[in-house]
């Protein structure tokens, strides 16, 4: 497997990641306030998760221009 292909899967799974961080967080919205403990942890998860993904999309869009 190449370098970039490689990414391209790391890119899927963070992205999958934070889909469900994402879905987890709505799915508390739509208890609250059931669940309100979990709220700011749920969403530092879906803040993190994004974050890995933006930066693992601009490491994958450098190398892509490096090439």
């Amino acid at each position: 497997m190449s370098d970039l292909e490689a990414m391209k899967a790391e890119v899927k799974k963070l992205s999958a990641r934070a889909m469900q961080a994402k879905m987890d967080l709505h799915d508390l919205s739509e208890e609250l306030p059931v669940g309100l403990e979990n709220v700011m942890a749920t969403a530092t998860r879906v803040c993190e998760s994004y974050a890995a993904l933006a930066a693992k999309k601009a490491e994958m869009k450098a190398r892509e221009s490096a090439a």
